[in-house]
């Protein structure tokens, strides 16, 4: 056990290694030379790195831009931070988080090679965030031991190729066939802002070719645009906070000097995280054809949510502010009716809903990309507040999962163990046989997808 779990700490759930990996197995697998193996795996490891230094320079931004808000306009209730409710759970459940996440990527891989669902996972933050989450809501269902850990990686599995094989549709026209999948639990989401999109709007109007004044043409440059819009939020949260407030968070600079230089770090991670993602893009890809040939074959890499920001930069700016939006609306609807108020969390409503936000651009252009990633943040606040229930035995109280895909995932769970009122045998037998159904419907849908597209050929 403890090898395990050292196993799944310092392998599975460190991103860059697992896809350094996944690379080195693809290398092999085509027999390239020893150099090219060596390359390509560090280059592999390198561009995730990149990718977690931008995000940490990113998120760092915006965890000072969090207290200028609740200082400046007394905004207090509940923050999804997904890091926040699988620290508490590893206090509990650590063992069987573990082993959830080991059995479910070896589920995952099994999926693929059995079923028409031909994705690989490979954000491993992201698997090891739903072991935490199916390990909670598992247990205050009702189940132990294992049960827990076998329905749980069972689960787990099937989610690591359902919710890519949702998203490929519009995904493929987010990347232009590149040949990528996104491994992201905010896929329902995702799914959601682009079939927005394609019902609101028309995809040859990108918000990408948007055209403005000469005068403003400097915001055709998205790290310009970025940096100007997260200077103007910024110094509005900085003025309602006050300069007391900014003075503690800065540790005595001047009020303008740290919003310009807040602004200026949140566009210089985006800029980071976009080099990562190209870096990863151009090994990633050639390498996964080894464990598409040998392994599983025509299957897909999926990958982070970061990976479409290239795509469409601006969508991404748009679509978190639109989210961000959304989850401020919604957070007043939720105190109106007496439900618990969830708190925008800035890192979930900029991944989230700046994805959103290339989706729905893909699919409607700016009215998708707008519409899209609005409605996406409304989805995240009331999930996050309908699954806090589901939490609240353990003592997440004060904390949810801010995306998506752990939000519904964990209700339905929650649900089913409330009807069955912790009858272990009738849970797990309801919950094997809604996973049988769910992949048997999915995989239907999926070759007849396939053969419509065949048919178009």
């Amino acid at each position: 056990m403890n090898f395990i779990i050292s196993f799944v700490n310092d392998v599975l759930a460190v991103p860059a290694v697992l896809v350094g990996l996944a690379a080195l197995v693809g290398l092999v697998a085509q027999r390239k030379s020893f150099p090219e193996v060596l390359t390509g795996t560090t280059k592999s490891i390198l561009g995730f790195l990149i990718l977690v230094a931008g995000a940490t320079t990113l998120v760092g931004s915006l965890n000072k831009l969090g207290p200028l808000l609740e200082q400046g306009f007394a905004v207090k209730g509940v923050v999804p931070n997904n890091e926040a409710v699988v620290a508490i759970a590893q206090k509990t459940l650590g063992s069987e988080t573990a082993l959830i996440m080991v059995f479910g990527f070896i589920a995952n891989i099994l999926y693929a090679r059995f079923t028409p669902f031909k994705f690989i996972f490979l954000t491993g933050h992201h698997t090891f965030y739903m072991a935490a989450l199916l390990s909670a809501v598992l247990g205050t269902a009702g189940l132990s031991g294992a049960s827990l850990v076998i329905i749980g990686s069972l689960i787990l599995g099937a989610l690591m190729v359902l919710m890519p094989a949702l998203a490929s549709r519009y995904m493929d026209q987010v990347t232009n066939n590149s040949g990528i999948a996104l491994g992201h639990f905010g896929t329902l989401g995702y799914w959601l802002s682009g079939l927005i999109g394609s019902k609101v709007g028309n995809k040859e109007d990108s918000i990408e070719n948007y055209k403005l004044p000469k005068t403003l043409s400097f915001f055709r440059d998205s790290l310009v645009s970025t940096s100007l819009v997260m200077f103007i939020i910024f110094l509005i949260a900085a003025l309602a906070a006050g300069n007391e407030q900014v003075l503690k968070l800065s540790g005595g600079q001047n009020l303008l000097v740290f919003t310009l230089l807040q602004a200026l770090t949140f566009a210089a991670g985006v800029a980071v995280i976009l080099q990562g993602v190209r870096m990863i893009i151009g090994e990633i890809v050639p390498a996964f054809q080894g464990i598409a040939q040998k392994i599983v074959p025509e299957a897909k890499p999926a990958l982070d949510c970061p990976v479409t920001f290239p795509y469409a930069p601006t969508a991404v700016l748009v679509g978190f502010l639109c989210s961000f939006a959304g989850g401020l609306i919604s957070m007043l609807a939720l105190g109106s009716l007496g439900m618990a108020v969830i708190v925008p969390g800035l890192v979930p409503h900029f991944f989230v809903g700046g994805t959103a936000g290339v989706f729905g651009n893909a699919t409607g252009g700016k009215r998708g990309c707008i519409l899209g990633s609005f409605v996406n943040g409304i989805l995240i606040s009331f999930g996050a507040a309908f699954l806090l229930p589901m939490l609240g035995a353990l003592g997440f109280e004060n904390t949810t999962f801010g995306d998506s895909d752990f939000q519904w995932v964990g209700i339905v769970i929650g649900a089913v163990g409330k009807s069955f009122k912790g009858n272990a045998v009738a849970i797990a037998v309801t919950l094997i046989a809604l996973l049988a159904l769910v992949m048997i419907v999915g995989s239907l849908i999926t070759q007849r997808r396939r053969a419509d597209v065949s048919r178009e050929v």
